[in-house]
């Protein structure tokens, strides 16, 4: 007998929005192994986004693929993942999705006022001055993408409640 390929969430949405809050929290839940995307940005694109230049789809691709090897490593290893990445266009997550046949997109939105109040009542690279420029990217999942909607204004615990659910998930033991 044969057992399903494993299964790879991917965070998604723009700054401000709480994917890595809920990743987290399904991870406490789940016990998977997470992976911050932020952390696979080469140097060059914090500092871009540090002066407050939004990235291109040039700066993008060579950490997206990152993240998709990340991700086809522990799919060949057999081991389910969580993922936080801003996936902002459907190129973007079609990358993504090579990492594992089973990736599953939960897409993190908000107000746009919520988001701008997070973003500044936090340290991060990414400004504030650069979220619409991530809203003027954004393009939301389409019906065939694997994937669920979450408005952000929920606390961690009930988003990751509202994924274990959807995906028929429960606890470690």
């Amino acid at each position: 007998m044969t057992s399903d390929p494993p299964l790879h969430l991917v965070f998604m949405g723009v700054s401000g929005s709480g994917k890595s809050t809920a990743a987290v929290a399904v991870r406490d839940v789940l016990g998977w192994e997470l992976a911050e995307g932020d952390d696979f940005h080469p140097p060059e694109n914090i500092a871009k986004m540090e002066s407050g230049r939004p990235l291109t789809d040039d700066d993008r691709w060579g950490w997206l693929e990152s993240l998709a090897e990340w991700t086809r490593r522990h799919d060949e290893a057999g081991t389910p993942t969580l993922l936080s990445c801003s996936a902002l266009r459907r190129v973007y997550r079609d990358v993504l999705r090579r990492g594992g046949e089973r990736t599953f997109f939960v897409h993190m939105v908000g107000d746009k006022g919520l988001l701008l109040e997070r973003m500044g009542a936090r340290e991060h690279f990414m400004p504030p001055a650069l979220l619409e420029s991530q809203l003027d990217t954004l393009e939301p999942l389409q019906p065939d993408e694997a994937g669920m909607v979450v408005d952000v204004v929920h606390p961690p615990e009930r988003i990751a409640a509202m994924v274990l659910a959807r995906l028929d998930l429960s606890a470690r033991e």
